[in-house]
């Protein structure tokens, strides 16, 4: 494949990073990349990844757009109000560039139609706003051999991690299960800043952007939070498995089923992080599991309120 001169042009600020180049466009532009989710996320991952020139993007979401979306769903306008925000999100990256065919899905996400979604793509984003679809996503992705970005909003914090088959544990291995209902207040119920939405779909967009060309280090084995008020990243390196090839789940508090992660990442062989982990242990020191994990030595770890809706 050859860059025609506007796309030379376009992609000019790319071409010139030593980590991407004329190889690592073309790369984008034959890549795929599926957004589940077209709000406060999805947003501004769509649209950077769009602007990068991801050759195709899906985008899944059942909801129209309304007024309370705008403040923080930059892809949608006042003119979108009533409007599939599926079509309004493929109408916005056509504008922002030709390059990229959007393939809008305008259905909820279940267990019936979630396979069919990500087979077709590179690289899955995490861009819900509820923890079932959350779980789904990722039980999906592992059985699927899919790498995909995690990424939660609440408030002014916000967290993102990345999944890559074999190279890290899943969502799943540390969060553990669903949370109890009302265990986790909802944004309705006490705000997002608008911004915060732009802050980790930007960091989103990088993980993707990073896997597809492979520039730099993904998020794969850490979680990274932000707290806005605080100006405060705290890149968190998640634990080892236990002597018995357990994962510490870290929402083991809120978790109604603690071993779920270790019993599903041990079923699904794509999700071999903690099967490693057991065959290394007699070489390797690692943590103990802990009955409810607050924080490790010198980095605190997130609980399950952290675990944040969009």
């Amino acid at each position: 494949m050859e860059l025609s001169d506007k796309q030379k042009e376009r992609y000019a600020r790319h071409i010139s990073l030593k980590e991407i180049g004329r190889d690592g466009q073309i790369k984008l532009l034959n890549s795929s990349v599926l957004i589940i989710g077209a709000g406060g996320l999805g947003s501004p991952v769509a649209m950077y990844l769009g602007a990068a020139g991801v050759g195709t993007l899906g985008i899944v979401d059942d909801d129209s757009v309304d007024l309370s979306n705008l403040q923080r769903q930059i892809i949608h306008g006042t003119e979108d109000i009533g409007r599939l925000k599926v079509e309004s999100a493929k109408e916005t990256i056509a504008s922002i560039n030709p390059d990229v065919t959007v393939n809008p899905y305008h259905m909820r996400i279940s267990e019936d139609n979630i396979m069919d979604l990500v087979k077709d793509y590179d690289f899955v984003i995490d861009a819900t706003d509820n923890f079932p679809a959350k779980f789904l996503i990722n039980d999906t992705c592992v059985k699927a051999v899919k790498p995909f970005c995690h990424g939660g909003i609440l408030g002014f914090r916000g967290q993102i991690m990345t999944y890559v088959p074999g190279k890290g544990p899943c969502y799943r291995c540390v969060f553990g299960d669903v949370p109890p209902q009302g265990a986790v207040p909802t944004s309705r119920e006490v705000g997002i800043i608008g911004a915060m939405a732009g802050v980790i779909g930007s960091l989103q967009s990088l993980e993707a952007l990073k896997y597809l060309t492979g520039a730099g280090e993904l998020l794969t084995g850490y979680l990274l939070t932000y707290d806005a008020l605080t100006m405060e990243f705290r890149k968190v390196k998640l634990p080892a498995a236990d002597k018995n090839g357990i994962f510490p789940v870290l929402s083991r508090k809120f978790s109604q089923h603690p071993a779920a992660a270790a019993e599903f990442c041990n079923k699904i062989p794509t999700c071999n992080f903690c099967r490693y982990q057991k065959k290394m242990s007699h070489r390797t020191s690692v943590r103990p599991a802990l009955p409810e994990v607050q924080s490790f030595p010198e980095i605190p770890v997130p609980s399950c309120t952290d675990n944040f809706r969009q």
